[in-house]
């Protein structure tokens, strides 16, 4: 497994009842960024993953953090990590060619102990301590969680750029992140099936028949892909 030559020798608090580990994942190749690394680029002077790190840093309910980074980012994370003191940060990882496997290597730099772990997108910077709140609590009584909100447009299937059907959006959802996973049913039902069918990891568990409950995402927690998505940002930074 290629992963960082180092270990970055942060103070890691003893974690409390429940306290949960969380493995951020920063190893996207960024295509729509025109070859940037999205989670260097500035939000109102402060890096994508440094808001995103924070985010978890500042939270009562996480032990410590797990960073997966691409292999030509790894040292500009560990420096900003540094510049915002980041103390909840043990390791950072290289990350793999898939997110999958990118999740499966930070998953490895886990203690045997931590068998409920959180995973989220490093370039998801409005995730908030609420919603990592409630993914801790709701991964104590089952296998798996996820944010979610509600699909409030029409939605309609298309096949041959004709519609074919409109579809029931009531028990529609889009995932985001944080999700939760028990992190040895995890790695079974990643075993036992083919990682390209996995958008996210709450699909895992899924695919293995495990139990994931949903709780409540937030709008405004989208994920930095797009140039676009910049400026989205920089007005919900201004906003508060």
């Amino acid at each position: 497994m290629n992963i960082t030559a180092f270990k970055l020798e942060y103070e890691v608090c003893k974690p409390a009842k429940r306290q949960l580990p969380v493995v951020i994942v920063a190893a996207g190749s960024s295509a729509r960024m025109n070859g940037a690394d999205k989670q260097l680029l500035c939000v109102a002077g402060v890096p994508v993953i440094a808001r995103t790190l924070l985010a978890f840093e500042n939270c009562d309910d996480i032990s410590r953090i797990i960073l997966v980074t691409r292999e030509q980012s790894a040292v500009e994370m560990q420096k900003i990590a540094e510049k915002y003191a980041i103390s909840k940060l043990s390791d950072i990882v290289i990350g793999g060619k898939t997110r999958h496997e990118s999740v499966l290597r930070g998953l490895e730099r886990l203690e045997k102990a931590e068998d409920k772990a959180l995973v989220s997108d490093g370039a998801r910077m409005f995730v908030s301590k609420r919603m990592i709140h409630d993914c801790a609590n709701a991964l104590f009584d089952h296998d798996g969680c996820l944010c979610a909100v509600k699909v409030n447009d029409t939605v309609k299937e298309v096949s041959d750029g004709k519609v074919s059907k409109t579809v029931d959006r009531t028990s529609l959802y889009l995932a985001q992140t944080p999700q939760g996973i028990t992190v040895s049913l995890y790695k079974k039902a990643a075993s036992e099936h083919d990682a390209l069918e996995f958008t996210d990891d709450a699909s895992v568990l899924e695919a293995g028949g495990y139990d994931v409950a949903v709780v409540e995402g937030d709008i405004r927690n989208i994920k930095i892909t797009t140039p676009e998505d910049i400026t989205l940002a920089e007005i919900y930074v201004k906003e508060g």
